[in-house]
């Protein structure tokens, strides 16, 4: 079956077809210093010559410059950090490549463990010259300490660089202090908060490198990063050449932006029917259905799915109508995402690998680099959030050298129907810019006290972990945290220091659910998003099975459920306040101010709601009695004197203007911003008590800020532009998800007033910047 015949088959929901054509290879010979181990192992491979940006990426290695390679999926990365490092590893045998004393060994790092367990499976022919090993969670205690001892090629991720190898590099000496190389693999997944965390992890590694004699040559690789050079020096602290011209063959891709249909719905039929009312059918329900027409066809697709609820629902969507179709290929479908117990991810993985599975619903677990050949479609249901991850997702197919097609599935948000519908805002345009900021002191404070645990902090330390480390030194010296002596700055605490960095900003450590029953451990929930996941009484679905919340135990984390069949599911309700700490930027648009700052943001879960599966009506609302939980961040918000507002709308309906331009702002701030909208928040009011007028805010979901705010005050004439228009583009009367309404609105999506919305930003943007 050619994939492409579904944008045939479904040409009343496709809004653009792009065709982009294949592209012919520049060729390279090897370099000679390249070991004829290695060079005979990737000949074994069917790689006789270089691609040219390899060549020049390799040639860069060899000479010891940092070097950061940004070229397209498929365009043999891999191959420049390998080639050079398994070659010093070679000559290290004969003891010609020594450090010191020490054999020279190679760090690698991903930013998830299936991609770890990807390039380990790569080194499989390796095995003269190399010693590979993976160091994560998954690892028993035995392997752990057989890597420690002897693994040459440590293939790890910056959580446990940061929890395990750098406290206790005093048992890593031997791998830390032979280091020749330092790859971090994909590179552009570091950005918000989590980009700041491992700039500061890089830089305790290179302090405790320079400290065993060691000097590594750092080799970072991205197949989407905007400015490479710039954003690879921020994240190394360190000058870094860039390669970015692809040499590489690619066969052609087909792209298709899919709009799902409008339904009959609630306005729509009838004597007092409105035309412009518009309800459509799902994103999960389209993709499911696209997913089992693939399958039949006997192509293998890969479809990304935002949430975990989601790919399971897609999935169940493609078996239930595979059952129907041809049930022997039920089993040729599954789900794969994050909280699934490692063994069920390996077991994905290979059957993926395989041809086993023809169908796999995933979260973005699997968008970085894993080398999945054979895959001739990718499904995202629902922009990814960038430009950058959908180009990711899009090039898991297509690996293999046979022509693929991408298709960009719509939710019922603001930012996927206008993306449809300007598919020049999306395709063709370089990727987003990465946003994240190693100043942020609620990242650095805790990094400088892991630094000066592992190694007495000095003065010569400071320019390394930039210009507010004296600052950070001297609150963390008056809060007792670190005592100066002459040999430095040193951790006072029994604690572990790099216990106080929560580098994926989850918000605490992961919730177990477990089996009431069997006592059997299911999965596990970020600690941030528990409190909405599994509150007692939540639906909670693993692979494919229903289970009920019993019992939320904050405190230890861990949520009860057992196995159940409810007729509805459960969304959470919240409320949230904010109060500004400080105002650092403020411009003035005539009657309306942009301002940007720091706020302190109070959530609470409330209550969830009872949504019936069949017809998504509300069964009843339940109370929770869950903590209220602050955040420190910043934040990004406009005013509108009282008298431009009493002039624009009458007061009554001022609360629903705001609340529905709020939450269109947040769904379209990701066209400017490498964020997405579960990155950020949001609070409107009609009178808020720090401005003394009606104040929307957009905040960062992170302590100490992302960086993505910033950017939104940055922008903020064409941010908001842009939002006007597109809730006035669309075709409903009283909003809906296309434009106002949001799915993580803790309030219910009330009230909203769409026409107040249109007004309100009309209004706000007379004396506005040009764009």
């Amino acid at each position: 079956m050619d994939p492409a015949d579904l944008v045939l088959r479904y040409g009343d929901r496709v809004t653009h077809v792009e065709r982009v054509p294949a592209r012919e290879a520049v060729v390279e010979p090897w370099p000679d210093w390249v070991d004829p181990g290695v060079r005979a192992m990737y000949e074994a491979e069917g790689i006789a010559t270089l691609w040219g940006h390899q060549a020049e990426a390799l040639h860069h290695v060899h000479e010891g410059r940092h070097t950061v390679i940004s070229t397209g999926t498929a365009s043999g990365k891999s191959l420049v950090f390998q080639a050079p490092a398994l070659t010093d590893l070679a000559a290290g045998r004969t003891g010609s490549s020594l450090r010191g004393n020490r054999m020279p060994t190679v760090l690698y790092l991903a930013p998830t463990k299936a991609l770890a367990a990807d390039q380990l499976r790569r080194l499989a022919g390796a095995t003269a010259f190399a010693r590979p090993a993976t160091v994560d969670g998954d690892n028993s205690r035995e392997e752990r300490a057989w890597a420690r001892d002897h693994a040459n090629y440590l293939l790890t991720n910056p959580d446990t660089l940061h929890h395990t190898i750098l406290p206790g590099h005093a048992r890593w000496t031997r791998v830390l202090g032979g280091l020749t190389h330092v790859v971090v693999d994909e590179c552009h997944h570091y950005r918000g908060v989590f980009g700041a965390h491992v700039a500061h992890v890089l830089r305790r590694l290179r302090r405790i490198c320079q400290h065993y004699g060691a000097d590594p040559t750092f080799v970072l690789s991205s197949a989407t990063v905007a400015d490479p050079e710039v954003f690879a020096g921020r994240l190394t602290g360190l000058d870094v050449v860039p390669v970015t011209d692809d040499a590489s063959p690619h066969a052609a891709r087909t792209v298709a932006l899919w709009e799902p249909p409008i339904l009959p719905g609630v306005g729509t039929t009838g004597p007092d029917a409105d035309p412009r009312a518009v309800v459509r059918r799902s994103a999960t329900s389209e993709a499911g259905e696209l997913l089992t027409d693939l399958v039949v066809g006997g192509v293998r697709t890969l479809a990304f799915v935002r949430s975990r609820r989601g790919a399971e629902s897609v999935a169940a969507t493609a078996q239930r109508r595979l059952r129907e179709v041809d049930p022997e290929l039920v089993r040729r479908v599954a789900t794969y995402r994050g909280g699934y117990l490692p063994e069920e991810r390996r077991e994905l993985e290979q059957r993926l690998r395989s041809g086993d599975l023809l169908g796999l619903a995933s979260t973005n677990a699997l968008e970085l680099g894993i080398d999945i050949a054979g895959l001739d479609a990718v499904i995202t249901v629902g922009f990814p959030g960038t430009r950058a991850a959908l180009q990711q997702q899009f090039g898991r197919a297509g690996r293999s050298g046979r022509d693929s097609i991408g298709i960009l599935v719509a939710r019922d948000e603001p930012i996927d129907t206008y993306l449809v519908h300007h598919p020049e805002a999306l395709l063709g345009r370089a990727v987003e810019a990465s946003v994240f900021d190693p100043d942020n002191p609620y990242v650095l404070g805790p990094h400088l006290a892991a630094a000066a645990q592992e190694i007495p902090l000095t003065e010569d330390d400071f320019a390394m972990f930039g210009p507010r480390t004296e600052e950070g030194v001297a609150a963390l010296e008056a809060a007792g945290w670190l005592r100066r002596r002459p040999a430095g700055w040193f951790w006072t605490k029994r604690d572990r220091a790099s216990d106080l960095a929560d580098i994926r900003s989850s918000g605490g450590a992961p919730v177990q659910i477990v089996d009431g029953t069997t006592g059997r451990l299911i999965g596990t929930v970020d600690g941030g998003s528990a409190d909405s996941t599994v509150h007692e009484g939540a639906v909670y679905v693993h692979q494919g099975d229903v289970h009920v919340v019993d019992e939320y135990d904050v405190e230890h984390g861990v949520a009860m459920v057992h196995r159940d069949d409810p007729d509805y599911s459960t969304s959470a309700r919240s409320v949230t306040e904010i109060a500004v700490v400080a105002t650092e930027r403020t411009t003035q648009w005539g009657d309306a101010a942009m301002s940007f700052g720091s706020v302190e943001v109070v959530n609470q879960v409330v209550s969830y709601l009872k949504r019936s599966t069949s017809g998504g009506g509300v069964l009843g609302e339940e109370v929770l009695e869950l903590p209220a939980r602050s955040l420190q961040t910043k934040a990004v918000w406009w005013t509108l004197d009282a008298e431009a507002v009493a002039r624009t709308m009458a007061h009554d309906d001022v609360p629903g203007s705001a609340h529905a331009a709020e939450h269109a702002a947040i769904g379209l701030l990701p066209l400017l911003a490498t964020c997405d909208r579960w990155d950020i928040g949001g609070v409107s009011t009609a009178l808020h008590p720090d401005t003394g007028t009606l104040t929307v805010f957009v905040y960062d979901g992170y302590p100490g800020g992302a960086g993505f705010a910033e950017r939104g005050y940055e922008v903020a004439a064409t941010w908001l532009r842009v939002t006007r228009d597109a809730i006035a583009a669309c075709a409903c009367r009283d909003g809906c998800p296309s434009c106002v309404y949001s799915p993580k609105c803790g309030n219910g999506n009330e009230p909203l007033d769409k026409a107040g919305a249109i007004r309100l930003l009309d209004a706000l943007l007379v004396d506005a910047p040009a764009a």
